[in-house]
């Protein structure tokens, strides 16, 4: 008698485990489910170098503030942003130049859709030397000399600059790749569309690592945003010509539109942007979008 009492305590013991591991499960099993329901939609953001700073701040602000979309930011500069829209494997391309109408074609070709232009900013392109340099101002004009094809000036001394650091008195080019949006401006601000850069240069990948080499050689000279000065270069004041003003690259300049080597930031979506894109693409171009653009050294919309 006492041992079958006790067997059937330990029945319903085993019972009532058995019922809560299986309501545990089933509680666990919903929650998974709630969670894979509720998975963000992805923006994928790719192109200009200049940008990537700003366009990873718009992200990381972004997605702190959204529960139901995810921004993806890439670099490669902004012909690679381009090709990315064109092929469609990009909802927005970052470029730090107007977009081309063969571009807009092609675009066209293969997804059937136009890139629609968004202004997101401005900027300054800062004309970089190093920190003990002592030149201070430049001239269009002189510009295109130093860096344009069979340009006569190569040397510091035919600037009237005494450059002691730099022991062979040649000016090192600092230029960027052919597929960057900040290359593409600055040849065509110094020389028109109808002469090229001399060949030469050291051409690098990014914003950053122009002021970078720069910073650390004294013979350099080379262009990039102002939004990546560091304490190791110094930025030039640049006129038209020699008989205007000069005038440095910052913000209320460009606002005034005196600095001449400004230009727009640009987005671009492909076709009409909806749901997720249009949601992010007008946070950026509100007051909040536009407080990180001054924050990260460019010129908002609405100083402009």
């Amino acid at each position: 008698m006492y041992f079958r009492k006790n067997l059937i305590i330990f029945i319903n013991l085993i019972a009532f485990v058995c019922i809560n591991i299986l309501f545990g499960c089933s509680s666990n099993s919903v929650g998974d489910s709630g969670s894979q329901n509720t998975k963000r939609s992805i923006i994928r953001n790719k192109g200009s170098d200049t940008m990537v700073n700003l366009a990873q701040a718009w992200a990381e602000e972004f997605n702190d503030l959204s529960s139901t979309i995810s921004v993806e930011v890439a670099g490669g500069g902004s012909g690679t942003g381009v090709a990315a829209l064109i092929n469609g494997t990009v909802d927005i391309a970052n470029c730090s130049r107007q977009i081309k109408e063969k571009e807009k074609q092609l675009s066209l070709e293969n997804t059937g859709k136009e890139p629609i232009e968004y202004i997101v900013g401005y900027d300054a392109l800062a004309v970089y030397v190093h920190k003990d340099n002592p030149i201070s101002q430049v001239t269009i004009g002189q510009l295109a000399e130093i860096y344009g094809e069979d340009g006569g000036i190569t040397k510091w001394k035919q600037l009237d600059v005494a450059n002691s650091k730099c022991k062979s008195d040649k000016i090192i080019r600092i230029s960027r790749q052919s597929n960057s949006g900040t290359f593409f401006y600055f040849r065509e601000a110094l020389l028109g569309e109808h002469r090229d850069f001399e060949l030469g240069s050291l051409d690098l990948h990014g914003s950053k690592d122009v002021v970078e080499v720069v910073g650390r050689t004294p013979c350099a000279i080379g262009y990039s945003g102002m939004g990546y000065a560091t304490e190791h270069v110094k930025m030039l004041k640049v006129s038209i010509d020699e008989n205007a003003p000069y005038y440095a690259p910052n913000l209320d300049n460009v606002i005034a539109k005196t600095y001449p080597i400004a230009r727009p930031l640009y987005m671009y979506s492909l076709g009409v942007p909806n749901g997720a894109a249009k949601e992010y693409l007008d946070w950026i171009l509100s007051d909040d979008g536009q407080k990180i653009v001054e924050k990260l050294g460019f010129v908002p919309l609405t100083k402009n």
